[in-house]
């Protein structure tokens, strides 16, 4: 069918994986296109009320201290440069010393980048560039390593209860009458429920210690836990960085492990659903194949009669219907003969 298709429309034919490519692209764009319809009908009456909030404070106190607004943006302006050297209106712990670099260099090679800090001076950023190079790409040979031995883990404990409940069931059903057991495997769908099982686990539980620490509810805690592990990193919430974080060291340390921990769950299960996802694209190529192939063989229709009626000897592609076949034989012999000796 792939080798008729492409005759009827030579220059529609795709491959599998340019058209399962093709495909996931403009699902990518729909999906955004959704994204920001919805979040900004969510968030913008809310950036519009902040915005006129903040201008009557501005306006209110130039206005109390006898300042002119212009010289306060003017110092707040000034405030936004010391935010990126660790200036913050609340004390918090310091952000170079050795644990706070540790911190940001995790973020940095998990991709997180939640922005508190960054470095200021000109070595150091063009030292981050060299380091973020091996540190991301490091990373994630070890998140794939990381990947592999999980899912060798669930074959195997997923194979042994498998095989156990088949060996409970009577030997029909474990060794289909006596012969030897085909080698089973777990499906993608089974994995993906596992995995979300265990991140949503681990997210809980990390949720119950920010929660516990940081003062944040539990919603919010879940949400910081979920902006993290998918190293997505906007950086409202952060952990770790109140002044009193600095003299807890075994919280300091609890939290870079369930943030790796959490990330290679997270990364994981995105894992698992991208294979789903790609299983769906390859339902909807292999539901779109006919239509495709309709389209292009009524095309194909519409160019034989045309080519009939106007007489021209051109080379014709007929298509895979009986139909097709009876009126490429009633094509002048000219045609026919040339497309013989193609």
């Amino acid at each position: 069918m792939a080798r008729e298709n492409s005759c009827c429309c030579p220059s529609l034919s795709l491959s599998r994986d340019s058209a399962r490519f093709c495909l996931l692209f403009l699902l990518i764009a729909i999906y955004m296109l959704a994204g920001a319809a919805v979040f900004s009908s969510l968030e913008r009456p809310a950036e519009l009320l902040a915005h006129r909030l903040w201008e009557r404070r501005l306006k209110d106190f130039s206005q109390g201290y006898n300042i002119t607004v212009e010289d306060l943006k003017s110092l707040l302006s000034h405030y936004e440069e010391a935010r990126t050297a660790g200036i913050r209106a609340e004390k918090g712990r310091a952000l170079w010393d050795i644990p706070g670099a540790f911190y940001f260099v995790g973020t940095v090679v998990s991709t997180i980048g939640f922005g508190v800090s960054a470095p200021s001076t000109l070595p150091g950023k063009i030292l981050l560039v060299l380091y973020g190079l091996v540190g991301c790409s490091a990373t994630i040979l070890f998140f794939n390593l990381f990947l592999v031995r999980v899912r060798a883990l669930l074959t195997l404990l997923l194979s042994w209860c498998h095989g156990r409940r088949a060996r409970n069931s009577g030997p029909d059903v474990s060794t289909g009458g006596g012969t030897r057991p085909e080698a089973w495997k777990p499906s993608v769908y089974l994995v993906a429920v596992i995995l979300f099982a265990a991140a949503l686990l681990v997210a809980c539980g990390a949720a119950s210690l920010y929660s516990a620490m940081e003062g944040w509810t539990f919603i919010e805690s879940l949400y910081f836990c979920f902006v993290a592990f998918s190293t997505v990193g906007f950086g409202d919430f952060v952990s770790g960085q109140r002044a009193q974080h600095q003299n807890i060291p075994v919280y300091q340390v609890a939290n870079c492990l369930v943030m790796l921990f959490g990330v290679c769950c997270t990364y994981s299960l995105f894992s698992a659903l991208s294979l789903i996802i790609k299983r769906g694209l390859n339902w909807m190529l292999s539901t779109l194949a006919p239509v495709r192939g309709n389209v292009c063989c009524y095309k194909s229709q519409l160019r034989t009669l045309s080519k009939c009626c106007t007489s021209e000897p051109q080379l014709t592609y007929p298509c895979c219907s009986e139909e097709n076949t009876l009126q490429s034989q009633q094509v002048p012999a000219l045609v026919f003969s040339s497309h013989t000796m193609v």
